[in-house]
């Protein structure tokens, strides 16, 4: 017995000597949840980040070993506490919020399963389905779907949204999806820890929530914008329309006040016109209240 158990124990502690060497050489480590991923969408994620990620699905004693071996690298211990459960290990020396990023952008979206989470609003289009009539019209009717027949092909009669962001997927509503080629769940890697140069950052602490943050830039520039041309300072940026706005002032007061220029000579004789013409409309007016009625 003991025979045959030292050569299984030698090749773990030769795969955790070697995946030791790995942590070693690469600059961060992350830890990623495997509960649920399909080996087809792991091995797609797999392709989409070769070159940049080294990922390896490993067992938690053998992780915890290669640990104990890369001691050298501070701080690395701090991951061990999130080795629980089916994980994916990722080596890289991209930066930690970068690889977060490139996960995100990495997911897949497949066809659902019974129990599956929307990833988006579920809407099923109008039109041809390709199918001939017969048990798909029920199966099709039982979630909400208005159907005809035409030229021998079962016809969508409008957009229908079938589920929202978030709601559940029942056992027919799959079965439906599935057969119309609807990929409603968004599958990926996410990931629980990341150790990087001593420090070990978590899964929520990684999240990057780029529309806000583009808005909150967008936000803080108008703001600062604004307080440039109010206060006329003369940054760089804001200088084209700050020369606008002057010119604008100065060309209104020259025309408030009267005062003839090159450039508003014609702006101040139609100015002058237009006030002559209901100066003179305004007379009338009044002349025509003041002359004494003609007897009849």
């Amino acid at each position: 017995m003991e025979a045959t158990m030292k050569p299984v124990i030698q090749e773990k502690q030769k795969e955790a000597q070697t995946l030791a060497t790995l942590i070693k050489n690469y600059k961060a480590l992350g830890v990623a949840n495997l509960t649920k991923v399909r080996a087809a969408q792991l091995a797609e994620i797999k392709k989409k980040l070769r070159g940049q990620v080294y990922t390896k699905v490993v067992k938690n004693t053998i992780i915890r070993r290669a640990l104990k071996d890369a001691q050298e690298k501070a701080g690395i211990d701090k991951i061990e506490p999130h080795l629980t459960g089916s994980n994916v290990l990722m080596l890289t020396n991209l930066n930690p919020f970068k690889l977060a990023l490139l996960l995100e952008q990495s997911k897949v979206k497949i066809a659902a399963k019974t129990g599956d989470v929307a990833a988006i609003d579920v809407t099923v289009p109008a039109g041809n389905t390709g199918m001939p009539p017969g048990p798909i019209i029920s199966q099709l009717g039982a979630v909400g779907l208005a159907t005809r027949i035409e030229s021998g092909s079962v016809w969508i009669n409008k957009d229908t949204m079938v589920a929202k962001k978030g709601e559940v997927i029942n056992e027919r509503l799959a079965s439906v999806l599935s057969k119309l080629g609807i990929k409603p769940v968004e599958a990926g890697i996410a990931l629980k820890a990341m150790y990087d140069d001593g420090t070990v950052f978590t899964g929520d602490q990684l999240h990057l929530d780029l529309d806000a943050y583009r808005n909150n830039f967008q936000t803080a520039h108008q703001y600062a914008f604004n307080l440039v041309m109010f206060t006329a300072y003369p940054e760089h940026e804001a200088m084209p329309f700050m020369l606008q706005k002057a010119h604008f002032d100065a060309y209104s007061l020259s025309l408030t006040t009267g005062f003839p220029t090159k450039e508003n000579i014609q702006d101040l004789i139609r100015k002058a016109h237009s006030e002559m013409m209901s100066l003179s409309g305004a007379i009338s007016k009044k002349d025509a209240k003041a002359a004494p009625a003609v007897a009849g």
